[in-house]
């Protein structure tokens, strides 16, 4: 829920690089500036992108910090440094970001929530690509595996989130005109990246996500004040996943938690406690998404272990993978719960 921090957060979404989300992020800096807020960058990524740069005159710029790693130096955002100048608003750029090992925090969204935290409002940039749960969605869309992502309740806790938009027809001249990158890059995303399919479909991730959190914040402001005390009408709906080590567990975590977000309910995940070392790796896609995941003692039957937990906890959907040990199994014992068995999906050639 937005307001949990100190700082307010807002965000420029777009769809793609060269859509204009630093641009108009800038233009917002310099609007609060004139309105006389106190207002500094705390990182930005120029991209030899003349105009974008233009927008940067006038602004306060806290230095980066450079750190050594292997022998070599590199500079990225000095979070402290913001801090400590304790401005009314930063600019931070590049919102998915991994930052330099060495750094305090390993993703710039962190840092950004640390500002937050401090009482800093913040205006940040992201593509819809990097959203944690759309990963595998995208992936099938453009056949790049996005590796820097944000976690979906750090957007959703922002205070403000603005579609920053242009047509694929539009961006696709852009990159012509050389305004996004140079003319040798711009002709190899082109013919990647760039087609007119990857760029329509992302676009339309970005507007439906948009369309999404709108709809959502109505109905919150609409919605009456939840009592303290409130827990899941009985006969809601609750989603709960199967997590084992097959790969495509990282796609199941993310289906489920769109599906939970569509219906408005909680999602959950439990594990055999004896796989707990195997599905570290989707621990972590869970707490980034907010997925309170839970190991179970199985004995050796598994199936049954997971039916019974997902009975005496009035769950009604069951998401596994196909390539679970025995789902036929599992979809017997569990006859009066409704069962998503989730497909690895495959990109056409």
């Amino acid at each position: 829920m937005p307001g949990k921090h100190k700082g307010k957060l807002k965000v420029f979404l777009g769809y793609a690089a060269g859509v204009g989300k630093t641009y108009q992020m800038l233009l917002e800096a310099q609007r609060l500036k004139a309105a006389g807020h106190d207002v500094v960058i705390g990182y930005f990524e120029p991209h030899a992108r003349a105009e974008t740069i233009a927008q940067t005159e006038g602004l306060e710029l806290v230095p980066r910090k450079t750190f050594e790693h292997r022998g070599a130096a590199f500079e990225d955002m000095d979070a402290a440094a913001v801090i400590a100048r304790k401005p009314e608003f930063s600019v931070v750029d590049e919102f998915a970001h991994t930052n330099v090992p060495g750094a305090e925090r390993a993703k710039r969204w962190q840092d950004v929530v640390a500002l937050l935290d401090a009482g800093i409002h913040v205006l940040t940039s992201v593509n819809i690509q990097h959203l944690e749960s759309l990963n595998d969605q995208v992936w099938q869309v453009t056949g790049i595996q996005v590796r820097e992502t944000v976690p979906d309740w750090v957007i959703k806790e922002a205070d403000e989130v603005v579609m920053v938009d242009v047509t694929p027809r539009a961006l696709v001249h852009r990159l012509e005109r050389g305004v996004v990158y140079s003319a040798e890059k711009a002709k190899a995303a082109l013919e990647n990246f760039y087609t007119e399919a990857n760029l329509n479909a992302l676009r339309e991730l970005a507007l439906r996500q948009t369309a999404q959190q709108l709809e959502e914040r109505r109905e919150e402001a609409a919605a009456p004040p939840a009592p303290a005390s409130a827990t899941t009408p009985e006969g809601g709906e609750k989603i709960l996943l199967w997590l084992t080590p097959d790969p495509s567990t990282a796609m199941l975590i993310r289906r489920a938690r769109r599906v939970a977000d569509y219906l408005a309910c909680p999602c959950a995940a439990v594990y055999a406690d004896s796989e707990t070392h195997n599905v570290e790796p989707w621990l972590n896609i869970c707490a980034n998404l907010r997925i309170e995941a839970s190991p179970i003692a199985t004995g050796n039957d598994s199936h049954k272990a997971i039916a019974d937990y997902a009975r005496t906890h009035g769950i009604s959907q069951l998401f596994v993978t196909r390539n679970a040990p025995e789902v036929s199994k599992l979809v017997h014992l569990a006859r009066d719960i409704q069962i998503t068995i989730v497909a690895e999906r495959v990109r056409p050639a």
